[in-house]
């Protein structure tokens, strides 16, 4: 099979290598393997390639989170009735999404139905699961109230502006260039701030009527972290998602004095558990529901072959995509 492969860690334009005779991909107990259909980008495929991210996987590795694709081949001690199936899933490294065939574990599979893109499947699993649980579970942001999205123009961050509207808040969002703002609004955002010609937290007070927002959704940390919580209203809640602009500073002591909550979000603590991956299975539910019912849908910047992806994450890591890249190993 075809590979995209990493066989010493740098930047993905270095060490990204689509290697065409790779020997498939066996699943071990508990695991299937799949004919990858699409995959999406993420920017931890960039600390992959890297060797910066939480997980090392042994070289020479495939990269590549989120996937959706056909059962092939089934491990054992799995259900043989899901031969065949279309399924999403995050790939078990180190063998990747980006590769003609990948493994995923049988205990968290999640369906595609065929009236759903696996294009699509593939760029909301991670998105929108992320701004379902953030926003609903961890936030419990509420219809009425106002919700500042970071790093707007991001995938998880287009993902958090349609979940944030479809549970009926304001969404404000925050996003790095003009163009990038304009998008928000037409993804729905009710206001958008250009952070590189506006101060954030002037705009969001003057949007707020001086009072601040109630939630905070930050993949990205650093300044805007602090500018944010400087925007956030009294028993307001701020999510931290990711750092993508260096980990968040929390100031204990003004957390305290304005009843803040700063609250962590990491998906992977749902698998742990039959009962994480039983609420996960709800999460990726209503997920596919509202865009079933047209409230979300991935905001693909492009759509991608092998061939192109090194580029796309140099792109992704210097902020230069919108929303979710997909590769399909059958693009060239």
């Amino acid at each position: 099979m075809r590979a995209l492969r990493v066989h010493h860690h740098g930047e993905p334009a270095d060490v990204l290598v689509l290697d065409d005779e790779v020997p498939a991909p066996r699943p071990g107990p508990g695991h299937v393997g799949i004919a990858v259909a699409a995959a999406a980008l993420n920017l931890p495929d960039v600390l992959l390639c890297r060797g910066t991210y939480a997980l090392h996987p042994q070289l020479p590795f495939t990269p590549g989170l989120d996937v959706a694709g056909t059962i092939t081949e089934l491990g054992p001690g799995v259900a043989p009735d899901l031969l065949g199936r279309t399924v999403a899933g995050v790939a078990e490294l180190p063998n990747g999404a980006l590769a003609e065939r990948s493994i995923l574990a049988a205990d968290r599979l999640y369906g595609v139905p065929d009236d759903v893109d696996p294009a699509d499947a593939a760029a909301m699993l991670i998105a929108h699961t992320t701004a379902h649980v953030s926003l609903l579970r961890r936030a419990r942001l509420r219809a009425g109230e106002t919700l500042l999205v970071l790093g707007a123009a991001g995938g998880v961050g287009t993902a958090a502006i349609q979940v944030g509207k479809a549970i009926g808040a304001r969404v404000l969002a925050a996003a790095g260039s003009l163009a990038k703002a304009e998008r928000c609004l037409e993804l729905g955002a009710d206001a958008a701030v250009d952070t590189s010609t506006t101060d954030l937290v002037d705009a969001v007070l003057a949007l707020t009527g001086g009072r601040g927002v109630d939630v905070v959704f930050d993949p990205v940390g650093g300044d805007a972290f602090d500018a944010a919580r400087r925007a956030t209203a009294s028993e307001g809640r701020l999510l931290v998602v990711g750092f993508a602009g260096g980990v968040q500073q929390i100031p204990a002591n003004v957390v305290l004095y304005r009843n803040q909550s700063v609250l962590g979000v990491y998906l992977g603590a749902y698998s742990k558990d039959d009962a994480g991956r039983a609420y996960m299975q709800t999460v990726w539910a209503d997920v596919l529901a509202w865009h079933t019912a047209g409230a979300v849908h991935p905001v693909i910047d492009r759509r991608i072959g092998f061939a192109h992806v090194a580029d796309a994450l140099t792109d992704l890591a210097e902020r230069r995509v919108t929303g979710k890249v997909v590769v399909a190993p059958d693009l060239r």
